[in-house]
């Protein structure tokens, strides 16, 4: 069940005691005002309403999701990233950090502790009303989480994911959006002077179900803000976007990976995904199981496989690595590396067909090309688990990244 009614939204800007301004329906959105205080979602599910009780087998059975179009966009939340909740104002029945944790909710029936029902997601207790003659609580009342994003983006695309909180969800949810210190303490985002920009006005939620919003605002965010209103659980929070860098970090480093998801890289295009997807070479840190990396099916013909890759900006290419960290027996055999400037540039061989070991780190040295775009190719099948491009942006790739980011912040 989807929807593709468009929603234009007014910053809240308001600290984490204070209730979040309304939205009104509008029409379909083709971008987003980039100023602080105004922007427009989407909502791309439209689930409500409490989903029935667990009644044995597959918990999710169920659950309640539809086919999103993120694909191929990095999750800005991913703890590989570096992405962690910073603080909450409540987490009694289960902990905030559960949020970010890889992979679908998991759920144990059986499991109960000293508090109750051990979930796994963020969940805070019933809120309660001031008195007996006002047992509800506030229409004002919520609960938050302040969520560091993994590297400073744009966020297009938010799940915010009820899984197996049936009947405890929260009956609405509202994000906002804010640039800052990475390194930024929970004081120093709660402070009234932060500016918050608001992503997703309160907006009712289903239970059991992948809530999901498309965002168009045009704007370099580093943490967010999340609020369920009144109470209740949310089993993960997905940020999907693009990785927008600091183009001054990047000028002190000089050399570093130009196709690093954490630096701006991305995955544009590849030949298969049957088994785990390419853009799991641009991660941070060496493999450490086989999924971990990219892995194709089985080739029952005479063709090969490939990934086509953007880099951060025009740069030049001065050592190549290719790990194939636990990929034993399903390692490519060959490799080989070319490169183009420019969208409509001609494909330049950068490495020459070399042969690959299992489980194994490739290192190669090679002439610098500038080039804007890559393409690997594995010979025939298989897979590898981390790419790695060393070197550094041109001139011209330096101030193309400056402006970007000006444009954006």
């Amino acid at each position: 069940m989807t929807t593709t009614e468009t929603h234009e939204t007014t910053a809240a800007g308001s600290a984490p005691g204070t209730a979040p301004a309304g939205g009104t329906a509008g029409g379909a959105a083709a971008g987003a005002a980039a100023g602080t205080g105004a922007g427009t979602f989407t909502d791309l599910t439209s689930f409500t309403g409490d989903a029935l009780p667990y009644g044995g087998g597959n918990p999710f059975a169920d659950y309640r999701r539809v086919e999103l179009p993120f694909a191929g966009l990095a999750d800005l939340a991913d703890r590989r990233l570096g992405a962690g909740v910073v603080a909450a104002n409540d987490e009694f029945f289960a902990e905030r950090e559960n949020l970010l944790v890889a992979g679908p909710a998991v759920f144990d029936s059986e499991r109960f502790g000293h508090k109750g029902k051990i979930m796994d997601g963020w969940e805070t207790r019933r809120r309660r009303g001031a008195s007996a003659q006002v047992p509800h609580p506030d229409p004002a009342d919520h609960d938050w989480a302040l969520i560091r994003l993994g590297t400073p983006g744009v966020i297009r695309g938010l799940v915010i994911d009820t899984a197996h909180f049936r009947g405890n969800y929260p009956q609405a949810v509202s994000v906002e959006a804010t640039a800052h210190s990475m390194s930024a303490a929970p004081e120093d985002l709660l402070d009234p002077a932060v500016e918050w920009t608001e992503l997703v006005p309160r907006t009712a939620v289903g239970g059991h179900a992948e809530n999901a919003f498309a965002v168009h605002v045009e704007r370099r965010f580093t943490h967010l803000r999340l609020r369920q209103h009144p109470d209740g659980g949310i089993a993960r929070l997905r940020v999907y976007g693009e990785v927008a860098p600091d183009p001054g970090w990047l000028a002190e480093l000089g050399t570093f990976d130009l196709v690093a998801l954490e630096n701006g890289g991305t995955v544009e295009d590849a030949s298969d995904r049957f088994y785990s997807p390419p853009e799991h070479t641009i991660l941070p840190g060496r493999s450490r199981k086989m999924d971990d990396g990219w892995e194709t099916r089985r080739r029952r013909d005479t063709g090969n496989d490939w990934i086509q890759y953007r880099l951060v900006d025009q740069g030049v290419i001065r050592a190549i690595e290719i790990d194939t960290a636990y990929l034993k027996g399903n390692a490519a055999g060959w490799a080989t590396l070319s490169v183009r400037d420019g969208e409509d540039g001609e494909w330049i061989p950068l490495l020459p067909r070399v042969k690959l070991q299992p489980d194994s780190v490739h290192r190669f040295l090679v002439n610098p090309i500038p080039a804007t775009h890559v393409r690997i190719e594995i010979f025939p099948d298989g897979g590898i688990s981390r790419l790695r491009l060393h070197g550094s942006l041109t001139e011209r790739g330096a101030t193309s990244l400056a402006e970007r980011t000006e444009a954006i912040s």
